[in-house]
């Protein structure tokens, strides 16, 4: 889900209640807070040698003692409108960074309207080989049989 359409769950359901799903089916406790709106950009150069980026837009939440506390969908549209100028995009992928056992990021994968708010379902992120065509196998081997230099 990137921005605009996350955006546009929580414009068209302004007084809603929101509620943040795990990928294994835990909640955030309702009394979350949204500490940040982030711009997140990633430079790099995976195994293969080739330079990327990535770009994403990450909610931290961030869980207090003061459990009265509600966060509606309009007032984080109204958050979100505050960041646009710092995001620069519609188009970036949602994210949420949340601390349970460690500090975790998840992508925020769909979202459904339901009697008690709006819902998102929060997916797994994972790790890849991006050049298995360079290390000339499906995913990384091992060093020693890689086929191209700094692979794996």
């Amino acid at each position: 889900m990137n921005v605009a359409e996350f955006r546009a769950v929580l414009l068209s359901n302004p007084n809603a209640a929101l509620h943040l799903m795990l990928p294994d089916g835990d909640f955030v406790p309702a009394h979350f807070h949204v500490t940040e709106v982030g711009r997140v950009q990633k430079d790099f150069i995976d195994c293969g040698g080739t330079t990327r980026s990535a770009v994403t837009c990450l909610l931290q939440v961030w869980v207090a003692t003061d459990v009265a506390h509600r966060l509606t969908a309009g007032k984080l549209a109204g958050v979100l409108k505050l960041a646009a100028p710092l995001l620069g995009s519609d188009e970036l992928p949602m994210e949420v960074e949340y601390e349970r056992d460690a500090v975790s990021q998840f992508a925020v994968a769909a979202a459904e309207v339901t009697p008690m708010g709006v819902l998102f379902h929060l997916g797994k992120k994972h790790t890849d080989c991006l050049a298995p065509d360079k290390c000339g196998v499906s995913g990384c081997a091992p060093a020693t049989n890689c086929a191209a230099p700094g692979c794996c």
